[in-house]
């Protein structure tokens, strides 16, 4: 079921299957997306796309400096009829959130999301209000407009399971999809291919995924290279070590395994580790990339025999 999802995503999303991949990692893992890339490289086409393939209630948030707080989680209106404060939804009441420019609004709004992300719901004057199910939001920043901008802060960053960037398509990837394009194939075309109630089921399952001691310890280890490695700042919080296995454990359901293997530590770490860490100013100087820092750490650690 998952290789159909794969399949129909990547026939209207061209140009990367590694985005995709993970893109569905996060959502078996129950994980949120940061997508930080220059305009027009397809962030909000692979969004609906999702949606569309599985059914899921889509909403979009267009942050801009004067996007309040309550535009996002909703707010309490008063009925001149009853006299009773009633419940008008904010745009987060969605299955599957697209937050498009997120760091073109205030902290205050940002922050808005944070109880949304971590606990699936949100609270209006006292009054807590449940997200529904499955919830997944998929953020989007340009990493090269800073005017009017406000960076996420390091806690907001923590709540988002992996950081990726689509890039540019080949030159041929970039042909088929303006082909695709003139031919009418967008994503209000697509016809989903499992239900909100499937893909929940498939989240239970991934949830049974078993990882043994020796591989949790050598996602554990990579964690503590980070804490040790001077180039950093400061290393992962305890989350990253929880989100990172989460991950690892969706990438084998994917791979048709109940089992996590080294090689799924691997494969995510990278993208679940590199927007929790920043380089110290001597690195920075030195030209360091935050990536292969990240990589170097996960070759330092020993892997063990499955």
């Amino acid at each position: 079921m998952t290789d159909k999802l794969k399949e129909i995503i990547n026939e209207y999303f061209i140009g990367n299957e590694e985005v995709v991949e993970n893109v569905l990692i996060c959502l078996l893992a129950g994980g949120h997306v940061l997508i930080e890339d220059v305009p027009g490289v397809g962030k909000t086409t692979l969004v609906k796309t999702l949606a569309a393939a599985v059914d899921l209630d889509f909403g979009r948030i267009q942050f801009t400096p004067d996007t309040l707080p309550s535009d996002v989680t909703g707010v309490s209106v008063l009925n001149m009829k009853t006299g009773q404060f009633e419940y008008r939804e904010g745009a987060v009441m969605h299955q599957i959130i697209l937050a498009d420019e997120i760091n073109r609004t205030s902290p205050k709004t940002q922050s808005a999301l944070l109880e949304a992300m971590a606990e699936r719901r949100v609270t209006v004057d006292d009054k807590t209000y449940d997200l529904p199910a499955p919830f997944m939001i998929i953020a989007t920043q340009n990493p090269v407009e800073f005017a009017g901008t406000y960076p996420l802060p390091e806690a907001q960053l923590d709540r988002f399971m992996m950081k990726l960037s689509i890039g540019y398509p080949t030159p041929e990837n970039e042909i088929l999809l303006t082909r695709r394009f003139l031919e009418g194939k967008t994503a209000d075309k697509i016809k989903s291919v499992i239900s909100s109630e499937e893909l929940l089921k498939i989240m239970e399952d991934v949830e049974k995924v078993t990882i043994a001691d020796n591989v949790l310890k050598y996602a554990g280890d990579i964690v503590g290279l980070t804490r040790a490695e001077k180039r950093f700042v400061m290393g992962v919080s305890p989350r990253a070590m929880i989100m990172m296995v989460q991950a690892a454990r969706a990438r084998a359901y994917l791979y048709d395994r109940k089992f996590v293997t080294p090689d799924d530590i691997k494969a995510v770490a990278v993208n679940t580790l590199h927007h929790r860490v920043s380089l110290s100013y001597d690195a920075r100087i030195a030209g360091e990339n935050i990536d292969q820092v990240i990589h170097a750490n996960v070759l330092k650690a020993k892997v063990p025999m499955v």
